[in-house]
């Protein structure tokens, strides 16, 4: 069968278009480079480089940059990604709050809103909310529906990445099952990405201070105990999604204080924020903004005012915490293990009963470059894990080629 002259000119135009969406991933890192400059990085021919960019100055993802030296004649021109072209939101939806930001394709927030809402309150509540708060954000910025590229969620629950929908999450009454992307997509036609908070904060941490580290481990310390695994450079979800679960793990040697799961001895029952704050005898369950937010405001108090008993529960907490993670440090090798999550605050305490039991039983090779760190993104890792998850897909070379197919925005 002969291909018509149209048919085959639709088909170069559509590899094109894929190819162009890979060549961008090279101007990612938001370095001006020339054409001469991308032909010899590529070793693509001048006319090659010259197509791809062009198609990405046509889509409006590159733009040309000031100028450049010239030896002779005209200078050459300079091109980058242009950040502006799009702009993608970033949602961290935790236990008792959310907060929702607006950002560009370089990862500068440009707008956004925090709100007391409690997830329990169910998924059409909460999403209609974040719906409304997109909205809002979008009309704050000045930027059309059209300009929003992606969406990025991060839920206090495991969920199945490839679906975006909650499988049994614990503190999260009427989610399970629930079409998360599905219930955007009626006001938003753009990709939905929703994953666990604590992946998302893995994210978050690797952006603001890890960029160039590419085996990190973080865990977040709060009502329960999680930890987000970037192996590679790439996010490491496992086969279900669940890869990371620290918190039902049990500790060696530890207490066999009964675990919410069903089980015993689990590092949640023993070390989370909820835990510490009952052993200290303080009525956390029945508390205003939940366990968490109390737990962490009780003990960071106490540690301030020098209280022996806490330093010395929460020392025990960090050792049993090490317990577990030496054997992650076994098994994968992080460079950097970075803590954060509400009970981080209790600072280098905390972090004094890790390194004390992880430096002791860990092979030296293992720990010898072994930094283990509290957050820097601190309360935002959440939020900004979620912008640059949306953002990676929203610069994906498939996603590139899904805009240039799309009828083009007016100017």
């Amino acid at each position: 069968m002969t291909t018509s002259a149209s048919g085959a000119s639709a088909e170069a135009a559509e590899a094109d278009l894929a190819r162009a969406g890979e060549f961008l991933q090279l101007l990612r890192d938001g370095r001006p480079r020339t054409r001469a400059e991308l032909a010899q990085l590529t070793g693509m021919a001048r006319s090659t480089v010259a197509s791809r960019v062009d198609t990405l100055l046509s889509l409006g993802y590159v733009a040309p940059f000031g100028g450049a030296s010239s030896t002779g004649g005209r200078p050459p021109s300079l091109f980058a990604l242009n950040p502006q072209a799009r702009v993608v939101v970033g949602a961290d939806l935790g236990a008792t709050h959310a907060l929702v930001a607006l950002a560009d394709l370089g990862g500068t927030i440009v707008a956004e809103v925090r709100e007391s809402l409690p997830i329990d309150r169910g998924p059409e509540e909460v999403l209609a909310w974040l719906s409304g708060a997109v909205t809002g954000l979008l009309a704050d910025a000045g930027r059309p529906a059209s300009d929003l590229a992606a969406i990025g969620i991060g839920l206090p629950g495991p969920v199945e990445f490839e679906t975006g929908r909650p499988v049994s999450p614990p503190i999260m009454p009427g989610w399970d099952g629930f079409d998360v992307p599905g219930r955007l997509q009626r006001d938003f036609d753009v990709p939905v990405l929703v994953d666990n908070d604590v992946n998302i904060m893995a994210l978050g941490e690797r952006k603001t201070a890890w960029q160039d580290v590419d085996e990190l481990m973080f865990v977040k310390v709060a009502t329960g105990i999680g930890a987000g695994i970037i192996a590679g450079g790439r996010l490491q979800r496992g086969a279900q999604g669940t890869a990371g679960d620290l918190g039902h793990v049990r500790v060696p040697g530890g207490p066999d204080t009964p675990c919410a799961c069903g089980n015993e001895g689990c590092l949640e029952a023993v070390a989370s924020g909820p835990a510490l704050a009952r052993r200290l005898g303080v009525d956390v369950d029945s508390a205003a903004g939940g366990p968490e937010h109390k737990a962490s405001k009780v003990i960071a108090q106490r540690l301030r005012d020098g209280d022996l008993e806490t330093v010395r529960l929460v020392r025990e907490a960090g050792r049993h915490l090490g317990s577990v993670l030496a054997s992650c440090v076994s098994l994968i090798n992080p460079s950097v293990i970075v803590v954060g999550g509400s009970v981080s605050q209790a600072g280098e305490h905390l972090l004094a009963g890790i390194r004390e039991v992880v430096y002791t039983r860990s092979l030296p090779l293992a720990t010898k470059h072994l930094r283990i760190v509290t957050s820097t993104a601190g309360a935002r890792a959440g939020v900004l894990g979620a912008a640059a998850l949306a953002t990676d897909h929203a610069l994906s070379p498939g996603a590139i080629e899904a805009a240039g197919r799309a009828p083009r925005r007016s100017a």
